[in-house]
C-alpha cells in the first residue's frame, strides 16, 4: 500500500559544516624588511582560542535555533547554497516581474514587513497548538492519533486508481432464463420441493454463515477450506446466484448481489486454487451477469481474472495450481507428482477465459488457454491418453495416471464445450475431444461380469477397475457430444451415456441410504460398491444427477426423472438438518454420521440440476447455453466472434 512519509527538517543525523581546528590555520608571516613589532604575538593564547570557539558555537547554535522555530509551511521552497539546504519563504513575484521567486533580500520594505507579520502569526499559532496538545490526556492523544490514522486510510481508499472502464460489447441474446413450468402437476410439485430445499440451504447459510465461503450446518457457523485461502470471499453466495435466479428467488438473489457489491474484494492476501476459484467465482459471476444484466458481476469477474493471470508465469505457460491474489506468487500442490500441474485444473479454464476476452477486449485470456492447447497437441501421449500430471517447469508428463474422474474429468468436458460454445466452429477442439474419447474407449471403458459399463483408471500401463462418483458426469458428456460425432456414431455415444447413467444409478441403489459413495469397484465379485471406508462417504455431489438431466433432455425417458426424484428424497431425508444440508460419512450405514459441511456446489450444481430435471426444456435450452463444470451457464457465442478471437492467438 503506498504510504506518505514526512521528513523532518533537522534530524539527529544532521551535522554542521566542519570547522577546521585553529591550530591548523596559518597566520600570514611578515615579509622581510617590514617593521617588526616584537611585542605582538604571532599566535593566540589557548584561553583566547577557547573564547573564540565559544563565540562561534553560540552564533551557529543561534542560527540553527532560528531556523528550527520557523513554521512548517508548505509554501517554503528549497534553495541550494552549496553546503546546506536552507528554507526560505517563497513569495510569488508580481505580474511582469523578471525574476519570479525572489529571495527576501530583494523584496520591498512593505513586503518584508508583511512577511514578518505572517511568520509571527504562524509561530504563535504553532505554539498555541503545542500548548493545547500538552494539556490533553494520554487517552485523548491516542484517540486523536487513531482518528488521524483512519482519515489517512480513508483518503488512500478514495485515491485508489479507478478501474479502467470495460469496453461496451453487445450483450448476447439470452433466452430461456425464466419460467420452465412443467405441464404435469406431479412434476411441478417435485420442482417446487427442490425450490424449497434450495431456500432452506440458502436461508441457513444466510443466517449462520453469511460472508463465509461455506457453512457448517450442525455447528451453525461459517466454514472454509484451503482452496479458498484464508479469506472470507462468500463462495456460497457467488456459486448460488444463478440457481437463485433460475428458481425465481429474486429477493435472495438481490441479497447476494448487495453483498458482492459491498464486500467482495479480490485484493486480499490469500492463496487460492486457480481452478476452483475460476469455475466457482469467475464462472458464477459471468453467469449472473448474463442472466441478470447487472454490470457489477462483469466488473467483479474481470477483477478476479486479472488476479489469476500471474499464475501463468511459468517456463511453459502451464499455470500453477495456486496463486496468491495479492502478490501473484504461484505454486503447485505438494502431493501432485513432483510439483506437477493437474490436467483437470489447467485444462478447465477455456470457457471462462474466452468470455473474458469477449467482455474486455483483452486477448491475453484467450491466448493463455490456446497456448495450453497448442502445447498439449505437440506432446506425445502414451496410448493416446492424457496423463493427469504435467510439470510446468519442464513441460514433461509426470506420473502416468489417466482418469476421467478426479484429476482429469473436466479437461475432456471443456474440449467438447469449447466446440459447442463456438457454435461448432472450433473444429480443433472437437477433433481433440474425439481423439481423446477414442483412446478412453479403447483403454478405460469396460463391462463388468454383471453387465455394468464402467470407466476405470489407467495407472502405469494397467487398468484399475474402480470408478469414482466424479466420473459419473461422463454419461452426460457422452450424450452431449453425440451429435457431431465422427463416423455417424451419435447413436453409439448416446447409448454409452445411458449405460454410464445406469451404472451410476446402481451405485446409489446398492446403498442403504440410496445415495452414491465417493468411489466403487468392479472386482472380486463386487460391482458398483465401495470397499474402503474412506470411499463410502457422500458429500452432496452432483455428477450423477447431472447425467440424469442430460439424458432426460436428449431422450425424455421418464426413468431419469424417477431416478432423480429418488436421489432428491434421499438427500432431503438423510442430509437435511435444521441448519442446512450436510454430507454423510457412510452411505451403507442406517445411522450415518454427518461431515458437517454444506458445500457451495450443492447450491450451484446439485439443486440446480434437480430443478432443471423437473422443468420444461425451454428453461436454459441447450441450443443457447453451455454449462461450465460448476453448472454455471454461459451463452453460446456467434461463430463470427470466435473467428475473430482465433485471429488473436498469434
Amino acid at each position: 500500500m503506498p504510504s506518505s512519509s514526512y521528513v523532518s527538517l533537522f534530524d539527529s543525523n544532521m551535522t554542521t559544516p566542519a570547522l577546521l581546528p585553529l591550530s591548523g590555520r596559518r597566520i600570514p608571516t611578515l615579509s622581510p624588511g617590514a617593521a617588526s613589532f616584537p611585542h605582538h604575538r604571532a599566535t593566540l593564547r589557548l584561553s583566547e582560542k577557547f573564547i573564540l570557539l565559544l563565540i562561534l558555537s553560540a552564533f551557529i547554535t543561534l542560527c540553527f535555533g532560528a531556523f528550527f522555530f520557523l513554521p512548517d509551511n508548505s509554501k517554503h521552497k528549497r534553495f541550494d547554497l552549496g553546503l546546506e539546504d536552507v528554507l526560505i519563504p517563497h513569495i510569488e513575484a508580481p505580474k511582469g516581474a523578471k525574476h519570479p521567486g525572489m529571495v527576501p533580500g530583494f523584496l520591498q520594505a512593505e513586503e518584508e514587513e508583511s512577511l514578518r507579520d505572517k511568520i509571527r502569526v504562524d509561530h504563535e499559532r504553532a505554539l498555541q497548538e503545542a500548548k493545547e496538545k500538552l494539556r490533553k490526556s494520554r487517552d485523548e492523544l491516542r484517540a486523536e492519533i487513531q482518528t488521524e490514522k483512519s482519515k489517512v486510510v480513508e483518503d488512500l481508499k478514495k485515491k485508489k486508481e479507478v478501474p479502467k472502464p470495460l469496453p461496451p460489447v453487445p450483450m448476447p441474446k439470452v433466452v430461456g432464463v425464466n419460467d420452465g413450468d412443467p405441464v404435469e402437476p406431479d412434476v411441478k410439485e417435485k420442482r417446487d420441493k427442490i425450490r424449497e430445499m434450495m431456500k432452506h440451504a440458502w436461508d441457513s447459510y444466510r443466517q449462520y454463515g453469511w460472508g463465509h465461503n461455506e457453512l457448517k450446518p450442525l455447528a451453525k457457523k461459517g466454514h472454509s477450506t484451503n482452496i479458498f485461502g484464508n479469506s472470507q470471499m462468500g463462495a456460497t453466495i457467488v456459486d448460488a446466484l444463478d440457481s437463485l435466479y433460475m428458481m425465481g428467488l429474486h429477493d435472495e438473489f438481490k441479497d447476494g448481489q448487495e453483498w458482492i457489491e459491498q464486500n467482495l474484494d479480490f485484493s486480499v492476501n490469500a492463496e487460492v486454487s486457480v481452478f476452483e476459484v475460476n469455475i466457482r467465482f469467475t464462472g458464477g459471476l459471468l453467469a449472473a451477469y448474463y442472466l441478470s444484466g447487472q454490470e457489477v458481476f462483469k466488473v467483479k469477474a474481470v477483477q478476479l481474472a486479472e488476479k489469476l493471470l500471474p499464475a501463468f508465469n511459468t517456463p511453459t505457460g502451464i499455470p500453477w495450481a495456486m496463486v496468491n491474489l495479492k502478490s501473484g506468487v504461484g505454486r503447485n500442490w505438494g502431493w501432485a507428482s513432483a510439483g506437477s500441474s493437474i490436467l483437470a485444473e489447467f485444462g478447465t479454464l477455456h470457457m471462462e477465459f474466452v468470455h473474458l476476452t469477449y467482455l474486455t477486449g483483452n486477448p491475453a485470456y484467450y491466448q493463455k488457454v490456446m497456448h495450453i492447447r497448442k502445447l498439449l497437441a505437440k506432446m506425445d501421449r502414451p496410448n493416446g491418453l492424457y496423463p493427469n500430471y504435467l510439470n510446468p517447469r519442464t513441460g514433461r508428463w509426470g506420473q502416468h495416471h489417466t482418469s476421467v474422474g478426479g484429476l482429469g474429468d473436466s479437461f475432456y468436458e471443456y474440449l467438447l464445450k469449447a466446440w459447442l460454445m463456438s457454435d461448432k466452429t472450433d473444429t480443433e477442439a472437437r477433433k481433440t475431444y474425439d481423439d481423446a474419447i477414442e483412446a478412453i474407449e479403447r483403454h478405460l471403458i469396460r463391462k463388468s461380469n454383471g453387465g455394468l459399463t464402467f470407466i476405470g483408471e489407467w495407472k502405469n500401463g494397467h487398468l484399475e477397475r474402480k470408478m469414482g462418483h466424479l466420473t459419473c458426469f461422463a454419461g452426460g458428456m457422452f450424450a452431449l457430444g453425440a451429435d457431431g460425432s465422427p463416423d455417424d456414431k451419435a447413436g453409439h455415444y448416446l447409448q454409452l451415456g445411458a449405460e454410464i447413467a445406469h451404472t451410476c444409478h446402481e451405485s446409489y441403489d446398492r446403498t442403504v441410504l440410496k445415495l452414491g459413495p465417493e468411489a466403487f469397484k468392479f472386482d472380486s465379485g463386487l460391482e458398483a460398491v465401495a470397499v474402503r471406508q474412506n470411499e463410502k462417504y457422500y458429500i452432496l455431489r452432483p455428477e450423477v444427477i447431472e447425467t440424469y438431466w442430460y439424458m432426460w433432455r436428449f431422450t425424455h425417458d421418464p426413468k431419469y426423472r424417477q431416478w432423480g426424484w429418488e436421489a432428491a428424497q434421499a438427500i432431503d431425508k438423510y442430509c437435511r438438518v435444521s441448519g442446512g444440508f450436510s454430507g454423510v460419512k457412510d452411505v451403507y450405514s442406517s445411522n450415518p454420521t454427518y461431515d458437517d459441511v454444506q458445500q457451495s456446489f450443492f447450491l450451484a450444481e446439485t439443486l440446480k440440476y434437480l430443478y432443471l430435471l423437473f422443468s420444461s426444456d425451454d428453461l436454459m435450452p441447450l441450443e443457447s447455453w453451455v454449462f461450465n463444470t460448476e453448472a454455471h451457464p454461459l451463452p453460446k457465442e456467434r461463430a463470427q466472434t470466435i473467428v475473430e478471437w482465433r485471429g488473436l492467438e498469434q
